[in-house]
């Protein structure tokens, strides 16, 4: 396109250039010739008055002289035979045009120009007393007649080729400010299609790029609201069955040894494993939704109230008492809403599942220059083994447990440079702390507070120690 444009834009001033450069040039080609040869006029009419009271030769030799045509040597006079000149033609200066010219010019009675050897000559009729008609002639050379011309051709190409490489110039800064809001719409497109929910393009450009931003930008918070509001769905489907599950379990337990109540008992682990199933495969198959535009991340505090006003109403049933605090102000972080929110929710359900009902928790939120500190507390037993939860990863042994473990909460906070670190609360419990880092990749927490998220490799799935997180 932009290559495109410089195209249009050289041929385009190419032919303006020409349609008012050309016509410019012979006007002052025409005007250069009419002033040669109306200064030859005046030349010749300098000697009519001479002409009209005499035709002595020295007498019109001294006209003629006193002309700057004449003494240059380009004037001359031709007087025809008259009895003022004794029966004979007088002829002054030399004569360049053609005789048949001459007596042309006598015959009708009115200046005329003909080509003679390198230039034009004036001839001009002027009467004399005797009623004869001389010719005055003027020679106009040819350097004369063009004299400006080639200056002035010089001037117009000159003029002609600035404006067409400043129109050029011009075309190719246009063109960039329309090409690259249109690559950068591309290639968000693009990343979009390849699943990276996170890139926006900044709304810039003419106006026809600002408003397809816009719209693509609009379009892709929807995609992410929608992918949002499906993985909401899931949680509060899990969330609901859990409790009436575990109720399930605890009345089957109290079934005795019979064969009904062992089938009950496995009926329940089997839907327990299947409602486990149907959370790994939501949280598993999430699509890439960090931040990667402009435009993208969100409000911590925002998402922080909405998911404990989700959680509060499970934590109201079992008696657990809630506090919340820092979230009173708008805090932005590089992260998109869906990965805070999967990574809250991670927290918050870890809570439910492995602390007994009644168990108190807190979630507190740090805004700090270069950091914000997400804090999840509960006053539960505690973990006994913190690194072993930490480098879990994703295979998960434990009966009832998901196997995600702080995988999700690792990457949310890895992405910006963050991590995770495990430590105890002041409510007795656990602690764990969310260092989401708000200048880029680069910027790591200093210092060391309880365990640091690590990633470790087994061979094989294994089982694992210490409580899930």
């Amino acid at each position: 396109m932009r290559w495109a444009l410089v195209r249009v834009s050289l041929a385009v001033t190419t032919m303006v250039v020409l349609a008012f450069a050309v016509p410019l040039g012979l006007v002052i080609e025409e005007m250069a010739r009419d002033r040669a040869f109306s200064n030859a006029e005046r030349q010749a009419a300098a000697i009519g008055p001479t002409l009209s009271i005499t035709t002595d030769r020295r007498q019109l030799e001294r006209a003629v002289a006193s002309t700057q045509a004449g003494a240059a040597g380009r004037m001359a006079v031709h007087v025809p035979a008259s009895d003022e000149t004794g029966g004979q033609e007088l002829e002054i200066g030399t004569r360049r045009a053609a005789v048949k010219d001459l007596a042309t010019t006598q015959r009708i009675g009115r200046a005329s120009i003909t080509e003679v050897t390198d230039g034009s000559a004036l001839l001009q009729p002027t009467a004399l007393s005797s009623g004869k008609i001389a010719i005055v002639e003027v020679y106009v050379p040819e350097d004369e007649v063009g004299k400006g011309v080639t200056t002035a051709w010089l001037v117009l190409a000159g003029v002609g080729a600035a404006l067409v490489v400043g129109s050029v110039a011009v075309a190719d800064r246009l063109g960039v400010r329309m090409v690259r809001p249109a690559q950068r719409l591309a290639g968000a497109a693009h990343d979009l299609g390849e699943g990276r929910l996170g890139a926006r393009v900044p709304e810039e450009g003419p106006t026809e790029l600002r408003s397809a931003a816009v719209a693509f930008n609009s379009m892709a918070d929807q995609v992410v609201q929608l992918l949002a509001n499906e993985r909401e769905l899931a949680a509060d489907l899990s969330h609901r069955l859990r409790t009436p599950l575990t109720v399930l379990r605890l009345n089957a337990a109290s079934l005795g040894t019979s064969t009904a109540a062992d089938q009950t008992r496995a009926a329940v682990e089997q839907l327990e494993r299947e409602v486990d199933t149907i959370i790994r495969t939501a949280r598993e198959a999430k699509p890439q939704t960090q931040a990667t535009g402009p435009g993208a991340g969100c409000d911590v505090s925002e998402v922080v109230r909405e998911r404990m006003e989700f959680w509060s109403a499970l934590a109201e049933d079992e008696g657990r008492k809630v506090r919340l605090a820092g979230v009173d102000r708008p805090v932005r972080i590089p992260v998109a809403r869906p990965e805070l929110a999967a990574a809250l929710d991670a927290l918050l359900g870890n809570v439910f599942r492995h602390t007994p009902e009644g168990t108190a928790f807190s979630v507190d939120v740090h805004n700090g220059e270069d950091a914000v500190i997400v804090l999840v507390s509960d006053a539960g037993p505690g973990i006994a083994d913190p690194e072993a939860a930490l480098s879990r990863g994703n295979s998960g042994a434990r009966d009832g447990s998901t196997g995600l473990g702080l995988d999700i909460v690792r990457r949310v906070a890895e992405s910006t440079g963050g991590d995770v670190r495990i430590g105890h609360s002041v409510l007795g419990g656990t602690e764990v702390r969310i260092w989401i880092g708000l200048a880029g990749a680069s910027q790591r927490p200093q210092g060391r507070l309880g365990h640091r998220t690590k990633r470790r490799r087994r061979g094989g799935s294994g089982s694992r120690r210490g409580a899930e997180v």
